[in-house]
Formats: C-alpha cells, sequence, structure tokens
C-alpha cells in the first residue's frame, strides 16, 4: 500500500513538471515570435548620408530637415510612399547599416516622386543613400519597390524644418517665383548679387554660332573690346549652375521650348540656340523647319535639334495681344486690340515651356500717348493712359493662359522687363551708351519698374502656375553690354548716328538670362510634384 501510494505522488509530480516544462516552452516560443515579429532589422533601419565627402545627415524623430534633396521631408504624411522605378542595390557597411544605392538607370528618369516634392532624376548616379529609420518595402503589381516612411519621421522633422544647414550652392527656387505651390521652390533670390569677371566666360563665340543676326554680332559688326562677353553673374545667397547644354537639352528633350515677344525675346531665343549649339556635335542635326536665315524682318522661327526631338522657337508679338486697324472718320488707322489675344497664339498652344515678353514697344510715343490708339470691341479710346492699356493687354493674355494651358504639361515663364541705358537722349534724340565697357556701379531705374509691378500684380490673379524670371535688375548693371554703335556693320554712305542701348550684344548678357531660365527649370522640375 505504501509504494502504491509513493509511486502514484511521483507520477502526479511528474506530470506536473511536465505540463508547465511544455506550457514554458509554448510561452517562450510565442515570446521569440512576437519579438521577431514587432522588433526591426537592421536592414529595415536607417539613417541618410552621402558618400561624396559630404557631411553626415542623421535622421532621427528630432532631426532636421533633410535638405541635400532640396525638398522638405516634414511635408511627407506617414501613409505616405516613394515608388522608385529602378533597381535598388543593397549591401551592408562597416556600420552594419544597408546602403541603398541608386542606379544610373534612375539618374535618366523623368519621374516624379509622390509626395516628397522632389524630382529623383536629379541624383547624380553613383550617389548613395543609407538610411537609419524604419522603412517598409514591398514590391507593387508593377514591380516598383516601395518604402513607406514612417510616421515617427514625419512628426519629428515637422518640427526642426527650419533648422536645416544648407551650402550656397544647394539652394534652389527664386522668390520672385508667382503662384508656385507652397514649399516647392526654396528660395534663392538671383535678383541681389553682383558680376564677376571670369575668363571662361563666354560660353561661345561668335564664330562657333551661326544664329546670331546682325543687330547682336557686335563683334562682327566691328566692335574691338571683349570684356563685355566675361561677365558672370553671382547671386549673393545661392549660386546658380553654370549653363550646361546637354543637360539643358536633356531638359528639354522631346518638347517645345517657345519664346513669345517683342525682339528683347528674340535675343534671348538667339542666345539659348548658341548656347545649345555647344552640345551639338554636328551643326547639320540642328535645322531651321522653315529654311529661312534670322532677320529682323522675319518674326516666326522653329529650329529643330534633330538627336533631342526638341524645338527652339520664336513667334514675334510686340504686345501679346492683336494689332489691328481701325476706321476713324475717313481714315484707317492703326490700333492695338487690348481686348484680344495675338493671333499666333494658336502656335503657342501645345508647347512645353513658354517663355513671355512684353514691354520695351509699350515705351514708344504712340502707345505712350494713347490718343484713337487702345481698341476694346468696336471702341477705339479717344485717349488712354498706357498703364491702363498695358494692365488690361495683360489681363487678356492672363486670360488666355488660364483657358489654353494646362500646367500639368506646360512650364510658363514671364521675363521681367529689360533696361535701356541711353545717356543724353532717347534712340531718336541721340541717346548713346558707346563709351561704357564696364558694367555701372549702381543702377538708376527706370519706368520699367512700373511695368514690372503690374505684370507680377496680374500673374498673382492667375490660377495657372506662372514663374517670373526676373533679370531686370541684373541687367541695369550691364550697360556695356548693348551694341551701341555695333548694332549694324559700318557703312560709308551711312551718316546715322543712332545707337542701340537697348539690344544686347552676343555673346553677352542674355546668356545670363537663359543661365537663370535653365536654373529655374532645374529647381521646378526637382520641386515639381506628381500632379
Amino acid at each position: 500500500m505504501e509504494r502504491q501510494r509513493s509511486f502514484s505522488i511521483k507520477r502526479t509530480r511528474f506530470l506536473v513538471f511536465s505540463i508547465s516544462l511544455c506550457l514554458s516552452l509554448i510561452f517562450f516560443s510565442s515570446f521569440s515570435i512576437w519579438v521577431l515579429t514587432v522588433t526591426p532589422t537592421l536592414q529595415e533601419q536607417t539613417h541618410f548620408l552621402y558618400n561624396k565627402s559630404l557631411p553626415h545627415f542623421v535622421l532621427k524623430p528630432s532631426a532636421q530637415t533633410l535638405t541635400r534633396f532640396g525638398t522638405n521631408f516634414s511635408e511627407i504624411g506617414p501613409e505616405d510612399s516613394i515608388l522608385i522605378k529602378t533597381d535598388v542595390r543593397e549591401t551592408e557597411n562597416s556600420s552594419g547599416f544597408p546602403r541603398i544605392s541608386v542606379s544610373k538607370r534612375l539618374h535618366r528618369l523623368d519621374e516624379s516622386v509622390t509626395g516628397l516634392g522632389t524630382n529623383f532624376s536629379e541624383f547624380a548616379a553613383d550617389e548613395s543613400i543609407l538610411m537609419q529609420t524604419q522603412v517598409r518595402k514591398s514590391k507593387n503589381s508593377s514591380g516598383f519597390t516601395r518604402i513607406s516612411v514612417p510616421e515617427g519621421l514625419h512628426s519629428g522633422l515637422k518640427t526642426r524644418q527650419e533648422n536645416a544647414t544648407l551650402s550656397s550652392s544647394e539652394k534652389h527656387g527664386v522668390s520672385s517665383s508667382v503662384k508656385i505651390k507652397e514649399n516647392r521652390v526654396r528660395s534663392c533670390d538671383v535678383t541681389k548679387g553682383k558680376w564677376v569677371f571670369d575668363e571662361s566666360y563666354p560660353l561661345y563665340t561668335n564664330g562657333s554660332c551661326p544664329f546670331i543676326d546682325e543687330g547682336f554680332n557686335c563683334e562682327s559688326n566691328g566692335r574691338l573690346d571683349k570684356d563685355y562677353t566675361k561677365w558672370r553673374w553671382e547671386p549673393q545667397d545661392c549660386n546658380i549652375p553654370r549653363f550646361n547644354a546637354t543637360k539643358m537639352l536633356d531638359l528639354i528633350e522631346g518638347k517645345r521650348l517657345v519664346f513669345v515677344g517683342d525682339s528683347m525675346n528674340r535675343n534671348q531665343w538667339e542666345s539659348m540656340l548658341c548656347l545649345l549649339m555647344g552640345a551639338i556635335k554636328d551643326p547639320r542635326n540642328v535645322y531651321e523647319t522653315r529654311g529661312r536665315k534670322i532677320t529682323k524682318g522675319k518674326g516666326n522661327y522653329c529650329f529643330r535639334f534633330v538627336d533631342y526631338k526638341c524645338t527652339v522657337e520664336f513667334y514675334v508679338s510686340h504686345f501679346l495681344v492683336h494689332e489691328s486697324k481701325a476706321r476713324i472718320g475717313k481714315k484707317r488707322v492703326q490700333t492695338l486690340r487690348i481686348d484680344t489675344v495675338a493671333r499666333s497664339s494658336s502656335r503657342w498652344r501645345g508647347a512645353d515651356i513658354l517663355v513671355f515678353n512684353t514691354a520695351h514697344w509699350w515705351s514708344h510715343h504712340k502707345t505712350k500717348a494713347g490718343i484713337n490708339y487702345y481698341q476694346e470691341g468696336d471702341q477705339v479710346h479717344p485717349h488712354l493712359d498706357v498703364s491702363t492699356a498695358f494692365r488690361r493687354a495683360l489681363t487678356t493674355w492672363a486670360s488666355w493662359v488660364d483657358k489654353n494651358i494646362n500646367p500639368k504639361r506646360t512650364k510658363v515663364f514671364f521675363r521681367s522687363s529689360a533696361p535701356a541705358h541711353f545717356r543724353g537722349g532717347q534712340w531718336n534724340t541721340g541717346g548713346h551708351c558707346r563709351e561704357a565697357t564696364q558694367p555701372l556701379n549702381e543702377t538708376l531705374g527706370g519706368d520699367y519698374n512700373d511695368k514690372n509691378m503690374i505684370i507680377e500684380e496680374v500673374i498673382r490673379q492667375l490660377k495657372t502656375p506662372v514663374t517670373i524670371l526676373n533679370i531686370t535688375s541684373l541687367s541695369e548693371y550691364r550697360i556695356d553690354g548693348h551694341p551701341s554703335a555695333y548694332g549694324k556693320k559700318p557703312r560709308k554712305d551711312s551718316s546715322s548716328g543712332i545707337q542701340d542701348c537697348s539690344h544686347w550684344c552676343l555673346p553677352g548678357v542674355p546668356d545670363i538670362w537663359n543661365e537663370v531660365l535653365y536654373f529655374l527649370l532645374q529647381s521646378e522640375r526637382k520641386h515639381s510634384f506628381t500632379e
């Protein structure tokens, strides 16, 4: 009996021990699985840095805004994600963090990234990203890699977005941009700065560019000094990149770049053609679709760059509205239909990049006087103030833009007024600028500033985003850049003393306008949101 009782007690203890051991094993197994499921692996933890001898940026919940990308990560929502159409190569570095390298294929893509307000095509081919934050990766049905940004990063960065450290070369955008989405472009005021003498300029010569017409070809017309071609504009708070013809052609590949305006815009358009020729090996691959030589008498041109399947076009429109004629009494007189956009507008439609201007012709005697000149409907105003007419004409143009421009496809720029530098009179009263061979030390201002204010006010009312290409203040210093007496070849039978202190020699100041345009296009592309 005692043996049976002892055996029963031992068997009970053994069963209790076995059950306890099994429960413990089940508990620890479940706990281990839960830990492995919840805790992120090293491959899911990140920290951002670049390999090119740049300072390391570490992003933690209270970290600064990442600024090397030219964007603001505080704009990323907790559920936003990045779709990267490229292969992502991962390797571990000495610290154990995964390195996600951006392939060269990604550098060539023109895919905007949702939620970041940046464009990953701006990355260099050999740049790589190291991440130290939780990143959830998966592949969708199209084979894209999805990198989801966690809520912790979003909330931490938002509190520190003003404290990011940027070198001047990494800031992008222009403060004069109008109707640009909030936080779309970082501030870079190109209007404030100085001209720096740079022996590496000009970027082309009059001999290397066949597109400079006689009126702008100062060297061929006898100008001997060359310093006016060697000045580079340097903003005080940031750097703008040197014009790169290959990259610019990449930007406009398969697109239409269209300049619309007066002869000042033709000045800039010719400059753009000359700059782009620096990337063309065979000039025969650039041709005028109508086979005409560029002259002042012909107003519409379309040059095709065969290798890049793009066109660079110019359409003359002195006022952007319709120049017409009307009967007053028994006479037919020239009028300006300030309520009707210019007839060539049908050719502007469908462009990918539009650069408008108007101002120069609004200072002529007939437009300034405004007597029996401005027309609306069937009415010719006996007298209308030029500022009022200018505003109404721009409003007509603005209505056309809102009605005909698709902002998802077309970027619109409006170039501000280009200053003239006549001394001792105007162009027809003995004004001159021949003796000027150096930039001015200060600016004098002019009535074009009033026109610029009207331009900004009208553009501010637009629904369509329009960027002001503000070249007025930087050009005010460049009295030395005009053709002056070298706007045409000297002729023995010519007794005219008229000088050109309005237009600009090429190479020269308009090249810098295009350098600013190139900078703005890069910034717009880099910071554009996917619509």
